[in-house]
């Protein structure tokens, strides 16, 4: 599973809301509450914003172990 929490943190760091970001982006509505939801999106939609900030993959997307993720919440 995806997270796009680096993302996220990214444009905190650097005083960047999240319709900033998609709008320099040129990230359509629906992709934002996509990337917004956790889906997967296009690599296309990943360079767009690597190419917009000047950062890497890694910058704005985690791998996050699914299993893992529902262990956590089983734990109670």
């Amino acid at each position: 599973m995806v997270s796009y929490k680096p993302l996220f943190r990214y444009c905190l760091e650097h005083d960047i809301t999240k319709a900033q970001c998609r709008q320099k982006c040129g990230i359509s509505p629906n992709t934002w509450t996509k990337i917004n939801k956790g889906e997967e999106v296009s690599m296309t939609i990943l360079n767009k914003i690597c190419a917009t900030f000047g950062i890497s993959y890694g910058d704005i997307i985690e791998y996050v172990d699914e299993d893992k993720t529902a262990e956590g919440r089983n734990d109670g």
